[in-house]
């Protein structure tokens, strides 16, 4: 179960920008699904302890890892949790089984244990990496670079993995194929994931339920199993559904698109 309940303030210059994001779930995959600067990258960086909220709670699976009212905020490393971040953020200089290692390093121990390097064998030969494991992140493709920065996201045993538009950075005809890739990880692994996306085909590949974000809130919940949804607020509808072969896509689509002000793909 992840629960969360944040505000933050943003501002940049003239320019200032209210988070007051809540929900709770306990599926395997949700999305936080609507358009570029509704608060969903901020939402995670406070889930992941990059940033500090002002008032709020983040709770996982029992633990709490943010309270403002009990003054508990658990350091970033400690929260035990796997980040995938939009560019990757892989480490030039650095191999792909180094780029896998790194968060089982330190400064002062540069050498794994026999049992972690085992892990990270098992990730790199799991991941399709094993004959890249020498190779420098420029040398790998879009896909490739992906894989490697979920096998380190993976490599620490986290217990929820945040996902930032996982698929922006690819070729669009890699999306469907890694897709299906996350999907197995993710059935495989046994790990909840939040995925933040700005395409509806990326909700309805791989969520269980969405989250949808319009200027900075959640204003509706969505089942994407059975196409219920539940208001957090009331809005004016935005955005067309786009026709879809399946009836129950073609329900999901106009749910989507009805709060989050977004387009069709």
């Amino acid at each position: 179960m992840i629960d969360v309940d944040l505000k933050l303030t943003v501002t940049d210059g003239t320019r200032r920008f209210d988070l007051a994001a809540r929900f709770a779930t306990d599926v395997p995959f949700a999305a936080l699904y609507g358009p570029s600067g509704a608060g969903k990258t901020l939402t995670l960086q406070a889930i992941a302890g990059l940033l500090h909220p002002s008032a709020g709670h983040v709770r996982l699976d029992g633990r709490t890892l943010y309270d403002s009212a009990r003054g508990i905020d658990v350091s970033a490393p400690a929260r035990r949790i796997g980040y995938l971040f939009q560019n990757y953020a892989l480490f030039p200089h650095l191999s792909v089984r180094e780029n896998v290692a790194f968060g089982l390093t330190a400064w002062h121990r540069r050498r794994l244990p026999p049992r972690e390097a085992e892990r990270v064998q098992a990730l790199l030969e799991g991941f399709g990496l094993a004959a890249l494991a020498d190779s420098r992140p420029q040398k790998l493709s879009g896909g490739q670079q992906q894989r490697v920065a979920l096998a380190r996201a993976l490599a620490c045993q986290p217990q929820v993995l945040l996902l930032d538009e996982p698929f922006a950075a690819l070729n669009p005809m890699l999306r469907s194929e890694l897709r299906r890739e996350l999907a197995q990880v993710s059935r495989q692994w046994g790990i909840p994931v939040l995925m933040i996306t700005h395409d509806i085909e990326d909700v309805l590949a791989l969520a269980d339920v969405a989250f949808v974000y319009s200027d900075g809130q959640v204003v509706r919940e969505i089942d994407l199993h059975n196409a219920q949804s539940r208001d957090f607020a009331l809005r004016e509808a935005g955005g067309v559904p786009v026709p879809e072969a399946s009836p129950l896509h073609r329900k999901l689509r106009g749910l989507l698109l009805q709060d989050a002000g977004c387009p069709s793909s």
